[in-house]
């Protein structure tokens, strides 16, 4: 249980913004992710003291701060709790966070409960309260991992689908045999690393996976962890230059025009201290251009 809610916590720090457009695609427009995000993880346990219900019950549970394209200073909140286990009272908390949140905040919040248990009942997304005339009923998003196809989660270019896609593997442990396990954990990493994303997200993705699916024979775990230790190397060997350009070749980009992006973002990330945006914004790349070149060279 603490090793899976350490690592829930980490990956959604590591890849928050995969995690907005995965979850609210359709509110794409509205988030400035350039910005980065603001966890309030103290702001969060302050409204819940010692000795409350927070504090005897083990879950995961995030809230972060939002930034929005709207020119100002403006942000919302969102609220997220990953549960793996029944909890007769989980929707009562929900409620309880949102007031307490909204409370103490007066912005928008949304909030999203993620259920990575194999229990196919056990959904609950509404709260409902009615005394003498008096009524209330809060409902959230929610997301059942048990729910979600491997096959379209496969399709899907949001790194955040491996993460989803990790659990599910993790859901067949005791209904397949460990071989069958590992296999799974080794075709899932490959397809990892075929994705066009930053290699830090990949590696972040890669400890998920690595930790979250564990073998009971110890065998196993070693045989997972030099397939690691191969596909990390040919990706470090192949370097940002050949690694970029071949990008552009699969993409239909020019190659010219991306190796000329690669030099000038390394002049300006070696001679200026522009932050990552700004370097993106002069280059008139994308930032995870800049954060790919920034790690090749932090590297050599």
């Amino acid at each position: 249980m603490k090793r899976d809610d350490t690592l829930w916590k980490a990956i959604l720090e590591d890849i928050f913004d995969d995690f907005l457009l995965f979850f609210f695609k359709e509110d794409a427009e509205l988030f400035n992710l350039e910005k980065g995000f603001v966890f309030l993880d103290k702001e969060l346990e302050q409204l819940f003291p010692s000795g409350s219900e927070k504090t005897s019950t083990k879950f995961v549970d995030k809230l972060v701060k939002v930034f929005t394209k709207t020119g100002k200073e403006e942000w919302i909140l969102v609220h997220v709790e990953v549960q793996g286990y029944n909890d007769a009272d989980f929707a009562k908390r929900m409620f309880t966070y949102f007031c307490r949140i909204y409370d103490r905040y007066n912005v928008p919040v949304t909030c999203i409960a993620i259920f990575t248990d194999a229990n196919k009942n056990y959904r609950p997304s509404t709260f409902s309260y009615s005394f003498m005339g008096t009524e209330t009923i809060f409902r959230y998003n929610v997301y059942k991992i048990s729910d979600q196809q491997e096959s379209e989660l496969g399709k899907s270019d949001n790194p955040f689908a491996v993460v989803i896609l990790t659990v599910l593997i993790a859901l067949k442990k005791g209904k397949i045999t460990e071989e069958e396990l590992l296999n799974l954990k080794t075709e899932l990493l490959k397809s990892l690393f075929k994705k066009q994303i930053p290699t830090k997200k990949i590696s972040a993705i890669m400890r998920f996976l690595q930790y979250y699916v564990n073998f009971d024979n110890p065998e196993m775990g070693v045989k997972f962890d030099r397939e690691i230790n191969l596909l990390s190397d040919k990706h470090k060997n192949m370097g940002i230059e050949q690694f970029l350009v071949q990008r552009a070749k699969n993409e239909g980009m020019e190659i010219k025009e991306t190796e000329k992006n690669l030099t000038f973002v390394k002049s300006l990330l070696t001679q200026t201290d522009f932050p990552v945006q700004k370097i993106a914004q002069v280059a008139d790349v994308t930032v995870s251009f800049v954060e790919e070149v920034r790690a090749s060279l932090s590297k050599s």
